[in-house]
């Protein structure tokens, strides 16, 4: 199964500055809405648009970790709802290693993957990590608690891979559904 993230070229560029502008600041985020389509095992999550979380949007707010304010969650799930969207989440990591995913951001998939699973109604959900030499990625196609790798980031015709650095589970479990 392979699972491919779509953006215009412009769109991933503005997302990776606003990701990475700021280098002695906190982490940054920003979500993306997308048409999902499958076909024989290829997942493609199509760009429909994109959101930045602004300041204001962080309960919590530091280098190494974030926490988006209730408002905040609440608004980004009511717009893919909308949309009729899925989302990805895209956040980034300061320093000089490579692109994974921190104990902390599967801390908050185990709470927030299956609370948008349930909002909306089971669409797929997916997130990429970000830093200055890469990025990795999970996607949740068939359930909140089962995510798989991205396989690759297209933007128009540049495509990138992953450093599929992440594991897929957190201490040995998976993410809970229920």
């Amino acid at each position: 199964m392979s699972v491919s993230i779509h953006l215009p070229a412009d769109v991933q560029t503005a997302l990776w500055r606003h990701l990475l502008g700021d280098k002695n600041g906190p982490e940054e985020a920003g979500f993306v809405f997308a048409r999902v389509s499958s076909l024989n095992g290829n997942n493609v999550f199509e760009h429909i648009d994109w959101f930045r979380v602004p300041r204001e949007g962080f309960a919590r707010h530091s280098a190494f970790h974030f926490e988006l304010a209730e408002e905040q969650q609440a608004a980004v799930i009511k717009r893919a709802h909308d949309l009729g969207a899925s989302i990805v989440e895209f956040h980034a990591h300061r320093g000089e290693w490579p692109a994974q995913f921190s104990g902390s951001d599967w801390a908050g998939f185990e709470e927030f993957v299956p609370h948008v699973w349930w909002r909306l109604k089971g669409r797929p959900y997916a997130a990429i990590v970000v830093t200055a030499t890469g990025f990795d990625g999970l996607a949740w196609i068939e359930g909140a608690g089962t995510p798989i790798r991205v396989t690759e980031l297209v933007a128009n015709e540049r495509v990138m891979a992953p450093t599929a650095l992440s594991p897929l589970t957190r201490d040995g479990y998976r993410i809970r559904e229920d």
